[in-house]
């Protein structure tokens, strides 16, 4: 996902971190100095529901300008492992709990 906030705003007419947190502030919704440049920047650390729920009203915007899917950056999964029950070993792995206790019956 590439993150897309400064370009939303910017369409919007804010373009300055400060005014961005201003208005958020307003709303309801107090940000740091550090989390705001994180958001401004374009790399948020993290980012909750709720804050983006109030970007969301603030920039009068969906979520799909804030969050732009990049497929291309997502890699293949490896094939699948093969079971050793599958290849005919016939080995059987039990689980065990790290604390030596043994798991309830199945």
């Amino acid at each position: 996902m590439r993150w897309n906030l400064r370009l939303t705003a910017a369409h919007r007419g804010i373009w300055k971190a400060s005014e961005l947190q201003a208005t958020l502030a307003e709303h309801g919704l107090v940000i740091s100095a550090g989390k705001m440049s994180g958001l401004w920047s374009g790399h948020p650390a993290s980012l909750k529901l709720d804050d983006l729920d109030v970007l969301c009203a603030v920039l009068d915007c969906g979520v799909e300008e804030l969050l732009i899917p990049e497929p291309g950056k997502v890699s293949r999964s490896a094939p699948e492992c093969e079971s050793p029950a599958a290849t005919g070993t016939g080995v059987t792995v039990t689980p065990k709990r790290r604390d030596g206790r043994s798991l309830p019956p199945v």
